[in-house]
């Protein structure tokens, strides 16, 4: 995560590349620190196994692959079945040293209730948060803006655009900046906004004049005409040509700008 003002999540991530000690391992258990663990299988059970580091042998039980359940009181397949080949964030909560050696029982689920007690105590609306895109929907984008704990980001907050779709803006494994919009603590919800960090319409159209020939976006269709994206928060309105699809790159010529009312007219032209 990454916060305005300097403020600081207490979630410390451990740099795990070098053979760590037992002692340095209870240390990191003690205070909750952050490991990467690598993913090399799921077996039967939906216990998620692989390794801290090159040679630590770890394992994620089922019941600490997330910190939500489904109705069963499981936690669902779906944060298990595809993580393998992938390295997840999470901590120890067992050190365990038998006639096999030494192995850990990893935690994604304190890490999820750690960045949740966190945020509960710091989150409001106004600070920024970098995460990643988890979910897509016609109406939304999903966000993980830390340790699984993900928010939603609807169309309307994405840009001054008129989107059909989250897609048309964003990929499933994208790393994007966001800025918290409303956060209830009773529920948990996040609610996100992309938009407000894409400048104004005033700061991204000073790059434009009447007479300019430039490439745009189009973002949406209506029985008036054709809104084209010349930048974040710059949208135009042409007349209708035939063919030009949703998402398609086009030129055209600005027509006219006003300032004003924040429209701009365009000519598609190619």
């Amino acid at each position: 995560m990454v916060m305005e003002n300097k403020k600081k999540s207490n979630v410390k991530r451990k740099n795990n590349s070098k053979k760590l000690t037992l002692e340095e391992l209870q240390n990191i258990k003690d205070n909750q620190q952050v490991l990467d663990m690598y993913i090399e299988e799921v077996d039967e059970n939906l216990n998620m196994i692989g390794k801290i580091g090159k040679d630590v042998k770890a394992i994620i039980p089922r019941g600490e692959a997330s910190s939500v359940v489904g109705e069963d009181g499981l936690v669902e397949e779906k944060f298990i079945v595809n993580k393998v080949g992938k390295v997840l964030p999470v901590c120890i909560k067992d050190i365990i040293q038998d006639e096999n050696g030494l192995y850990l029982i990893m935690s994604k689920r304190i890490l999820e209730l750690k960045v949740r007690k966190w945020m509960y105590m710091h989150l409001k609306p106004g600070i920024k948060l970098r995460g990643i895109v988890v979910g897509l929907k016609d109406y939304a984008a999903f966000v993980d803006v830390g340790g699984g704990v993900t928010g939603i980001l609807k169309l309307q907050d994405m840009s001054e655009s008129r989107l059909t779709n989250a897609s048309d803006m964003f990929k499933l494994g994208q790393r994007i900046n966001v800025v918290v919009k409303r956060y209830d603590r009773d529920t948990g919800r996040i609610e996100l906004s992309y938009k407000e960090l894409l400048g104004s319409f005033e700061e991204n159209v000073k790059e434009f004049k009447e007479g300019d020939i430039v490439e745009g976006i189009v973002r949406n269709r209506i029985k008036s005409g054709v809104f084209v994206e010349l930048k974040p928060n710059v949208i135009g309105i042409a007349e209708h040509v035939n063919g030009i699809e949703s998402n398609q790159k086009v030129l055209v010529s600005i027509k006219k700008i006003n300032l004003e009312k924040k429209k701009i007219k365009l000519i598609i032209i190619g």
